[in-house]
């Protein structure tokens, strides 16, 4: 794999095998529509390619991950690994996240670094991509399906927040303490490897439940735990509800929250999901 320190952009050295119908892994940074480099990690898993190294017979799975996650964190690592038993994987570090550029707005402008991770998935020569996020990245592909039309063949919502500013919870009080304070954001550069703007949303964005009505007709999946700490039932209902019949829920008795919660059985029912829907 390549890599470069962030704020440099490596030319990719993918290259198709035609005689085997494979490509290489790589690990490059990408430049987002508003100029901040991300990490990328492409590995192809078991995607299959045509001849001419083109239109690939399995999806790619671009994962979106939570909030002070990244590329490298074991648990981004192994949502990965049980994907790319279904297709090719990508994933990437959103801004200001471990080796991305840039600073972290908490959903908000990680729309574009999770379009341009699409985009690129996209011009590898997958026919079918599908994004699976987590948390924070769960309200960044539904926010991302709504606002880029056309751009995925599938969406995956994975312990999502419905609505912005929500403090019900204890975690969800030290996160915003995290994003809001001076010294939050210290413990967020220093303790998480998370570098966070200081400055809040103008304008707000669209919310997650603004933006599922838009993503029809696209199969969508949204999965929450009955033990989510930070974001209670009441949040996937409301999505769900806003899909107004289009989305899939699925209440995952004595799960917990994002990537960390989500076991091997839950991943495989969502790559047998994703298979079936956007085959």
């Amino acid at each position: 794999m390549s890599s470069g320190p962030a704020g440099h952009v490596v030319r990719s050295t993918v290259r198709p095998n035609c005689e085997t119908g494979t490509r290489a892994p790589l690990r490059t940074f990408l430049p987002t529509a508003d100029g901040v480099s991300i990490d990328f990690v492409y590995d192809p898993g078991a995607a299959v390619y045509d001849s001419d190294g083109s239109a690939a017979r399995h999806p790619v799975f671009v994962v979106a991950h939570g909030f002070t996650g990244d590329v490298d964190r074991p648990h981004v690592r192994r949502v990965a690994s049980a994907l790319a038993r279904y297709g090719a994987v990508v994933t990437f570090s959103f801004r200001g996240h471990g080796r991305s550029g840039g600073r972290s707005t908490v959903g908000d402008r990680e729309v574009l670094d999770l379009a341009a991770a699409v985009d690129r998935a996209r011009s590898l020569g997958h026919a079918r991509v599908v994004s699976v996020g987590f948390s924070m990245g769960g309200s960044v592909v539904l926010r991302h399906a709504a606002l880029h039309p056309g751009t995925v063949d599938a969406v995956v919502s994975v312990s999502a927040p419905a609505r912005w500013y929500y403090r019900g919870t204890a975690p969800m009080r030290r996160l915003h303490w995290m994003v809001t304070r001076p010294e939050g954001r210290l413990v967020g550069r220093y303790g998480f490897r998370t570098r966070i703007h200081r400055r809040g949303w103008d304008p707000v964005p669209l919310s997650p439940v603004q933006a599922v009505p838009r993503i029809a007709p696209v199969p969508l999946l949204i999965v929450h735990g009955d033990r989510d700490g930070y974001f209670p039932l009441d949040h996937p209902r409301m999505l769900a509800e806003a899909a107004a019949g289009h989305g899939e829920l699925w209440l995952e008795h004595g799960m917990g929250h994002a990537e960390h919660a989500a076991d091997d059985g839950l991943l495989t029912r969502i790559g047998d999901w994703t298979v079936a829907r956007a085959g």
